[in-house]
């Protein structure tokens, strides 16, 4: 599925604490290349506002909550709000967004689809809507 979405990873609960796990392409519709987070996100700042031209992502709250906000080429936003560790939000290729309204604490899981490269990154909104 090519479509923005949220993956309902597996959750196993316990009173000692509960259990979420990724494998296989069941559960990932890409094989991951590379995964990075991000933490320590001052009040009132935004990460992201940007496309990659070929790389697929899930973003995941593994701890504390923050919103997803996913532009279209008409410049209708929608907001995702992060805040279970246990749901991914899938994104495609070409698909412009940023992160805000992170809580104290926060942490952000990125699993992507390929590996860091410069030059896969789309800065500017007007360029993704010529692609």
């Amino acid at each position: 599925m090519n479509k923005i979405h949220l993956i309902e990873l597996p959750k196993f609960t316990d009173p000692r604490g509960n259990l979420t796990f990724l494998q296989d392409l069941d559960q990932i519709p890409f094989n991951i290349k590379r995964v990075f987070w991000t933490y320590d996100v001052p009040g009132g700042e935004k990460r992201g506002g940007h496309a990659y031209k070929e790389q697929e992502e899930i973003i995941i709250a593994l701890s504390g909550s923050f919103d997803v906000i996913i532009t279209d080429e008409k410049g209708k936003k929608d907001k995702y709000s992060l805040n279970r560790s246990y749901h991914g939000l899938y994104i495609p290729k070409r698909t412009w967004r940023h992160m805000e309204n992170f809580s104290t604490n926060s942490l952000s899981l990125h699993l992507s689809s390929s590996k860091f490269d410069k030059d896969d990154y789309i800065h500017n909104f007007e360029e993704l809507s010529r692609l």
